[in-house]
């Protein structure tokens, strides 16, 4: 209502007051515009939870469905004091194996082992020191390995360092190299014996999709000539891992002794710690995608679970695994004459003189 004042001052009237309209009706619209607010924001937001969940079982991947008991069997895992190394451990030992945890850290070790323990209620879970970048010290654990158990019937072929700084080992070897691949093909070969009189039993080496692009450099293994890269280096260990695991399948044919690699996805470890030292902000930035983008350890386990304890698989010993089924490597993975030259090169450089 406008009334026109003497003066040509135009009169408005004061919110809420007189004028003839009904406070109640102007209320009205706001009421409902605010419940039609609710509403589609409610909407939204289980829209959003929907899709989140959809996104994490899928990028949770396969799973091991194998009911597989391992009573009487014993399992061998490096690395098993974190990450995916500690979640196949604890799935072992649930299904009754002994597990052997072959760390570096044994004050960690025995802090996993007891946590093992006390959540599956087997407590036949040991711990042995093993330092992969040393070929001493595989060749120690190796010995005392064979002179104090039975037998091995899996062998979980699991740590790893990703992308650190350029570290010679005490045997002058880069680090990568030598902890992803060297360490693990001299501690297979050493333990073939006795996987061999425990068959039938399994290697199962853990790679990454990583490894395609990657290049075995035959000419400069160590990166001592070349400019160093972080990212190339850790391509071309596990390249070694899948070209390892390859011609293990296949020199090991009719021996009861499997061999399988795996991509187990992108998990949310302590792997990429170096990554995170170099850029620091990067590693904040992206913690909270991580929780949403990559697999636990726990979901990072399953292929490696899949490849121990699935029955029927001897047939396809020698390839390459991802989600719990069998995936097809890059070609450079797929080069015997490479496999062949990789095997021989790396036996000459731990000093093994009998191979399989």
């Amino acid at each position: 209502m406008r009334v026109e004042a003497p003066g040509g001052f135009l009169v408005l009237p004061w919110p809420g007051g007189g004028g003839g309209s009904d406070p109640a009706l102007d209320l009205e619209p706001v009421e409902e515009d605010q419940g039609g607010l609710l509403l589609r924001s409610g909407a939204l937001v289980g829209l959003i939870l929907i899709c989140v969940t959809v996104l994490r079982r899928w990028i949770a991947g396969g799973v091991c469905r194998s009911p597989a008991r391992l009573d009487g069997k014993t399992v061998l895992i490096t690395g098993a004091n974190t990450g995916i190394g500690k979640e196949t451990s604890r799935d072992m030992a649930r299904r009754g194996a002994r597990v052997v945890m072959a760390c570096r850290d044994l004050t960690r070790a025995e802090q996993a082992a007891e946590e093992i323990r006390q959540s599956t209620g087997n407590g036949n879970v040991v711990i042995r020191h093993l330092d992969l970048s040393s070929v001493y010290s595989v060749r120690q654990f190796s010995k005392d390995f064979i002179d104090t158990e039975d037998r091995l019937d899996v062998l979980i072929n699991n740590a790893g360092v990703m992308m650190c700084p350029r570290w010679l080992t005490e045997d002058g070897f880069e680090t990568q190299l030598a902890v992803n691949h060297l360490g693990h093909f001299l501690l297979t070969n050493l333990l073939l014996p006795m996987l061999k009189s425990s068959v039938p039993s399994r290697v199962v080496t853990v790679s990454s999709i990583a490894h395609r692009g990657g290049r075995i450099d035959f000419d400069d293994l160590f990166s001592s000539r070349k400019t160093y890269s972080s990212m190339e280096s850790y391509r071309q260990s596990k390249l070694a891992n899948i070209l390892f695991s390859r011609e293990l399948g296949r020199r090991l044919t009719g021996s009861g002794v499997s061999s399988f690699c795996l991509h187990p996805g992108v998990i949310r470890t302590e792997l990429g710690r170096h990554v995170e030292g170099w850029f620091p902000m990067l590693g904040t930035l992206l913690r909270l995608p991580s929780l949403l983008l990559m697999k636990t350890p726990s979901q990072g386990c399953q292929t490696t679970m899949y490849c121990a304890v699935t029955p029927g698989l001897e047939g396809q010993s020698g390839r390459y695994f991802s989600d719990c089924e069998e995936k097809e490597a890059a070609p450079e993975g797929r080069d015997n004459v490479v496999a062949r030259k990789l095997w021989e090169e790396s036996a000459q450089l731990v000093g093994l003189k009998d191979t399989c």
